[in-house]
């Protein structure tokens, strides 16, 4: 099929016409007619039935169909990454993506520190999973981004700017007061606590889930959460013990909840990702100095 063919199909399929798919894409409806036609015998096999006035797709088309949604979707990525490079990297702007984590209480601390040196620069922070993140940086969406796992993606390079542990948030009168005075837990000791469970396809899931196989402990987990922060607010409601990066554990209430230090350590890297073989703004460079800093105060 060439590329003319696959656009006809795809406004076909959306539109469910030969007059719907011409109005999108533009064209005449006998231009739509002629091309389906011609990609159907290049095939050697139908694409539509005709059904009270409608096209209705082929079990063929139907195969075919998810394939072409994709092309298409890479095909915008392009239009998308080529209309960026001609615009270049906005001077108005600093564009910075960043995992949910660092958005609560690192980010405005070090967006507060950076102001003191560039107070005219404007600044925009989207909170993203970390796939999203990998995706604005390489479409050149984004001039700047943080996240807790590394990204080897040929097209980024990447800064480590800290390293970050898991640490324990317990609420109030729930871990014995030895423990909390000693300001330290053993993971082992959590064993018969209720604990406020992570996905395990996060980076800090998986970290805990893989220190708790080694140390042969099983939590208890009768709550699973998506992101740190919702286990921190699960903490200071009571609901368990949330066991969240020190970065997210900054912004715990400690009038509601103890936050003690976990052994064995478990390491929560922090990295800064940009565009590949451009070296970015003096102010994106200064941005990510101030997160280290800022990382570096807390941690």
């Amino acid at each position: 099929m060439r590329l003319r063919h696959i656009e006809v199909f795809n406004a076909v399929m959306l539109t469910g016409s030969v007059s719907g798919a011409a109005r999108l894409i533009n064209v005449t409806q006998p231009a739509v007619s002629r091309i389906l036609q011609h990609a159907e015998l290049q095939l050697g096999f139908a694409l539509f039935q005709r059904a009270k006035g409608r096209l209705v797709p082929t079990p063929e088309a139907l195969t075919l169909a998810p394939h072409v949604e994709r092309l298409f979707a890479q095909l915008d990525e392009v239009q998308r990454l080529a209309g960026n490079l001609k615009l270049g990297q906005s001077e108005a702007e600093l564009r910075v993506v960043t995992v949910l984590a660092l958005s609560f209480e690192m980010l405005p601390r070090a967006i507060k520190r950076f102001r003191a040196k560039h107070p005219d620069v404007p600044i925009s922070i989207k909170a993203l999973h970390s796939p999203q993140i990998v995706s604005s940086l390489v479409l050149q969406e984004a001039d700047i981004g943080f996240l807790f796992s590394s990204a080897g993606h040929a097209a980024l390079a990447q800064e480590p700017l800290a390293e970050a542990r898991i640490v324990c948030v317990a609420p109030k009168g729930m871990l014995p007061a030895r423990v909390v005075k000693r300001g330290k837990v053993a993971l082992s000791d959590l064993d018969s606590t209720p604990v406020v469970g992570l996905e395990v396809q996060d980076p800090v899931g998986r970290s805990l889930n893989q220190a708790c196989r080694e140390a042969g402990v099983g939590l208890q987990l009768p709550l699973t959460v998506q992101t740190y922060h919702a286990a921190l607010a699960s903490a200071h409601h009571g609901l368990g013990i949330a066991l969240v990066d020190t970065c997210t554990a900054a912004s715990a209430d400690i009038t509601w909840v103890d936050v003690l230090a976990l052994e064995p350590q478990i390491p929560v890297p922090v990295h800064a990702l940009r565009p590949a073989g451009k070296p970015g703004s003096v102010a994106a460079r200064a941005f990510v100095r101030c997160v280290q800093q800022t990382l570096a105060e807390v941690i």
